[in-house]
């Protein structure tokens, strides 16, 4: 094999990069990522299973929490762990940005995704069917609607092309047809009245955008972390997804 077969062009930094203590940290960033999207559908499942007489099927996950709940304690601290790790994946997004603001951005809106839900898991829980509702339901409300996520994921469909660019696309449209299902029995879960399936449709899209924390993870993971502004072009970046 002649000489002229290698590349005559290799960036510094990318030699040895999986020796390098940087790369390390920006995996094992990515890496919570992964066990943050893991955790959070473990955890719903299991308390589900561990409260008495709970419909998976047509109940919402935050009645596991809800305030005098069964499963609050059981569930919370796992929650809170579950967006703790993934408050770092944000981290080792930040990293993985090489220097690119539309990634920094993305990595600030699934930051604030993180606080939004330790906020809400610790602080305001709802109150269980039929309870008259106050401050903290309203508060619940409103956390729950979280804007950052959606954010997020648009700016990942912006940022990354390729085939990762049409899932992300698919996730957004799939969980937003699933989250609007589950918005018209708000009424009835305040009002204590049945909701077919309102568990199920609600899951679906949570699952699936835990899923797509992990395809996103891993992706990241595979990539170099070579600085855009040393020599990595745009067609590098969509070649790489």
């Amino acid at each position: 094999m002649s000489m002229s077969s290698f590349p005559t062009h290799v960036h510094p930094e990318a030699v040895g990069s999986a020796l390098n203590p940087a790369e390390l940290l920006r995996r094992a960033l990515l890496a919570c990522g992964i066990a943050g999207a893991v955790l959070y559908p473990a955890a719903d499942i299991l308390a589900a299973m561990r409260y008495p007489g709970f419909s998976y099927r047509d109940q919402a996950v935050s009645e596991l929490f809800a305030i005098g709940a069964p499963t609050s304690d059981f569930i919370v601290p796992l929650f809170s762990i579950s967006s703790v790790a993934m408050f770092l994946f944000a981290l080792g997004i930040w990293m993985s940005a090489g220097g690119r603001r539309v990634v920094r951005v993305l990595a600030a809106m699934m930051a604030l995704n993180a606080v939004d839900a330790l906020v809400l898991w610790n602080f305001f829980p709802m109150h269980m069917r039929g309870v008259e509702p106050s401050f903290t339901d309203l508060m619940h409300g409103l956390l729950a609607i979280d804007p950052f996520l959606l954010t997020a994921i648009i700016l990942a469909a912006v940022a990354f092309p390729g085939r990762f660019r049409w899932y992300t696309i698919a996730t957004i449209v799939i969980t937003t047809a699933l989250a609007l299902s589950a918005v018209k029995y708000v009424p009835a879960v305040a009002a204590g009245n049945p909701t077919p399936w309102m568990g199920a449709a609600e899951r679906a899209g949570q699952y699936a955008n835990n899923l797509w924390f992990a395809v996103f993870a891993i992706m990241l993971m595979r990539r170099r972390n070579v600085p855009q502004d040393h020599g990595t072009t745009a067609a590098d970046l969509q070649r790489a997804g």
